[in-house]
């Protein structure tokens, strides 16, 4: 099914002379070419990152590499959400500018950081993902050690540019990743678990872009396995940006992705008003195409203020239930998976 609104991006240069976005839409494959070099706008309003999120049977491990220009932010959460915890740990530079060189493309390139006591690296060879951590303190004084590579890259993702609107050389490019199959281990506390391809995924999270200070955006993410043995990803997402071009929100299925138009996510309020993350939420689209319950197990909130820098982040974790419809019309069941939703406010 198609949708007036969703256009469709063509091959070509992402930025045009003016360091504006040369087209505006939605594509399954990053077929805009990124050049840091193009932008126009000022050099602390760059962000580039990397994230990735293995979601394993026993625990998730989720991993950053950011460079936000002003700062840059590498951090790893290790998190049990069966178990209702999880452990965090996040290292910061100041005025990276750049120098981390995350790759410009998502098919190919190597980017690492390290310090004293932490190393993460993340390679790929166009054939396979690479993950690497070390921290000699990730809790307590335990060390943390994972190794996961990921393969069977989908055939289609997500992959959107969006503007902003009233700043002309603001923009966001973002490719969203599903249903990659991850194999390896993270030891921690004596304990080791271990990610298997035939039930394990990940997702990859890959954002390049000049951002406007103020912003609140809403993402939402399955990987898994279904029943007939076919793969099922989900990329729900809005809140920031002009996305009269197109939206991001896609189901795939077995590596195909069916376009769908605008996603509402349903926050249940507390009695003060308030966002109670933790109650079961509701997530729809605007074509009866999708319909889920929810239901939070772990709540991965982290709050950051320094100066006229803030970040509140509420990634929750928890298992979704309801039905999706492709554009042929086959209606796919998903029975107490386990993905994530967020909503997340950033003045930076």
């Amino acid at each position: 099914m198609a949708y007036e609104t969703q256009k469709l991006l063509t091959p070509g240069d992402l930025l045009d002379e003016k360091g504006q976005l040369a087209q505006c839409g939605w594509a399954p494959a990053l077929v805009r070419q990124y050049d840091r070099k193009a932008i126009k706008a000022g050099k602390l309003r760059i962000k580039e990152w990397d994230y990735y999120c293995i979601t394993g049977r026993e625990c998730v491990l989720c991993l950053t590499i950011a460079d936000n220009s002003y700062m840059s932010l590498s951090s790893v959460s290790l998190l049990f959400p069966d178990r209702c915890t999880q452990i965090q740990k996040s290292m910061m530079s100041i005025l990276t500018l750049g120098r981390l060189k995350l790759p410009a493309t998502s098919a190919l390139g190597d980017v690492k950081v390290q310090g004293k006591d932490y190393t993460l690296s993340f390679t790929n060879d166009g054939q396979k993902r690479v993950l690497d951590v070390h921290l000699e303190d990730f809790n307590g004084g335990r060390p943390l050690t994972a190794h996961v590579e990921l393969t069977h890259e989908p055939r289609d993702s997500m992959v959107i540019a969006t503007p902003f609107a009233g700043h002309p050389r603001h923009f966001y490019y973002n490719q969203k990743i599903n249903c990659l199959r991850a194999r390896g281990d993270v030891s921690f506390g004596g304990e080791s678990y271990t990610f298997c391809p035939e039930t394990d995924m990940a997702v990859l999270d890959w954002g390049r872009g000049v951002w406007t200070y103020a912003n609140t955006w809403y993402w939402g993410s399955l990987s898994t396995v279904l029943p007939d043995g076919r793969t099922l990803g989900l990329n729900l997402g809005y809140g920031f940006g002009d996305t009269t071009a197109a939206t991001e929100n896609v189901l795939f299925v077995d590596g195909v992705a069916h376009k769908l138009e605008h996603v509402l996510f349903q926050i249940p309020k507390s009695v003060t008003g308030n966002d109670d993350f933790l109650k079961p939420w509701h997530i729809r689209d605007n074509h009866g195409r999708l319909d889920l319950v929810f239901e939070p197990q772990l709540d991965r909130a982290d709050l950051t203020s320094v100066l006229v820098i803030e970040s509140d982040q509420h990634q929750v974790f928890g298992r979704m239930t309801g039905k999706a419809v492709t554009d042929a019309g086959e209606e796919i069941f998903i029975d107490h998976a386990l993905g994530f939703a967020e909503k997340v406010k950033n003045r930076w």
